[in-house]
């Protein structure tokens, strides 16, 4: 069905559409704080202002209103939020017991009383008082004489104000919105000896607002910050395109700001509505890196976990603050092609810290841990005795990290080889490898019952 939908009046009282300046904060946990700059007409004594073009996932009782310069005084009385946009359906429903006018696709005016409406038919009463249903998947056009009066166009706050003076002023609006959300993407490349790596970072932005911001200053926080829920409307369908900024200018500029993070853009951006946008957040920086073998038999019994691990250092070639985002780590082939290694995810990393990234398991390393006896010393007592047995299938000397968990209260009673109190319920055993060597741990374990 192709419904047109002719409105022959609309009559709204709307200010500018156009920020003369706007800039848009976006946090990591669906939200984004919006101040816009906007010349409004202000009438003296009490008026009603509709202000359009505001996101549709706006949280209305967060909107702040000053007035700047020598703006008069005005005082904001109430504030209403439309959302009840114009939609066939909801033209139908408004329009019972009035005259419409309905066209079909072989040219057939039909015109009377709208009695009811559904999603694939209408009841209309002709003149002569003939009651027809219509199907309106033959509809080809359908005329209405005005619009409902509820029903709008785009999202608005309507305010009805004070003034003292009548004239045009400038006013800074504030708001908060969901639906925005951003991401640090980073892309690191391990040299061909594995002891180096290029780290470069993207901040990915998500606009699902139901608003464009069109030459906005851009700033991102980065941080974990309280927030009082409460309940919302849905999320809409997300439909993403990238656009990717590669120009030779400056990434954001990071700066502490209370007990957070800011990077802010030093040029204006366009954060269009259903799009998800990479900018560069710093230039690509050198660290030394070191790669790891971790055996953890609770996660997987049989495999052998690959991983990287560097400090977020000047000493080592970064000392910046990493927000939380995901890490992709590749390497390149002798003919230059790149090769996906795997993929991690970090936390907010502040500058100094160690990051350890997983990276996948390894293909030449096997292990296998074993149970070999288990017996009750008396009702509050049992013993385990482990076997843990690693092989190095490689070319290259590894040293494997056997970290094992052991639940409740124990002791370890032997073992073959030494080991790391790590924290209250892990042990860790360092296994240096030969090639083509394989090598047993064993140890036994008391545990202590309640």
């Amino acid at each position: 069905m192709r419904t047109l939908l002719t409105l022959l009046s609309i009559a709204v009282l709307a200010a500018s559409v156009t920020a003369d300046d706007i800039a848009v904060t976006v946090y990591n946990s669906n939200l984004g704080v919006i101040s816009e700059l906007r010349s409004l007409e202000f009438v003296k004594g009490v008026g009603r202002l509709a202000f359009t073009d505001v996101p549709s996932r706006i949280d209305p009782a967060s909107v702040r209103f000053d007035m700047v310069g020598k703006g008069g005084d005005v005082t904001i009385l109430e504030q209403n939020y439309a959302y009840d946009l114009v939609n066939p359906q909801q033209m139908y429903t408004r329009y019972i017991d009035e005259e419409i006018e309905l066209i079909d696709k072989e040219g057939k005016l039909y015109s009377g009383t709208l009695l009811s409406s559904a999603a694939d038919a209408v009841v209309l009463m002709e003149e002569s008082g003939k009651i027809k249903i219509i199907r309106l998947e033959h509809i080809l056009e359908t005329s209405f004489p005005s619009l409902p009066e509820g029903l709008i166009t785009r999202p608005t706050l309507f305010w009805t104000y004070s003034s003292e003076a009548a004239g045009k002023y400038d006013a800074r609006v504030g708001y908060q919105t969901s639906g925005m959300n951003w991401s640090a993407e980073y892309v690191g490349v391990l040299s061909p000896d594995e002891k180096n790596l290029d780290l470069s970072g993207w901040a990915s932005i998500d606009n699902n607002s139901g608003k464009t911001y069109k030459d906005a200053t851009l700033k991102l926080v980065a941080g974990d910050i309280h927030r009082a829920e409460r309940p919302g409307r849905g999320m809409a369908v997300r439909e993403v395109t990238t656009a990717l900024d590669k120009r030779a200018l400056a990434g954001f500029e990071e700066k502490a700001f209370f007990e957070y993070h800011l990077y802010t853009l030093p040029r204006k951006a366009t954060l269009a509505d259903k799009e998800n946008k990479q900018i560069s957040l710093f230039e690509p920086a050198k660290s030394t890196v070191e790669k790891l073998f971790i055996y953890r038999p609770e996660r997987n019994p049989t495999k052998v976990e690959v991983a990287v691990k560097f400090t977020n250092s000047e000493e080592t070639g970064l000392g910046m603050p990493l927000p939380a985002g995901r890490v992709r780590l590749f390497k390149a082939d002798d003919d230059g092609s790149m090769i996906l290694l795997g993929e991690d995810l970090i936390d907010h990393t502040p500058k100094d810290e160690e990051v350890k990234l997983q990276v996948g398991h390894a293909f030449d390393i096997t292990a296998e841990e074993k149970v070999v006896t288990q017996s009750r010393i008396s009702p509050k007592v049992e013993e385990k005795d482990f076997e843990i047995e690693l092989s190095n299938h490689k070319e290259d000397p590894v040293v494997v990290e056997i970290e094992k968990k052991l639940w409740g209260f124990w002791d370890v009673m032997d073992s073959s080889i030494e080991y790391e109190k790590k924290d209250a319920s892990t042990i860790i055993f360092q296994v240096p490898l030969q090639p083509d060597e394989s090598s047993t741990v064993k140890f036994k374990v008391r545990y202590y019952l309640r």
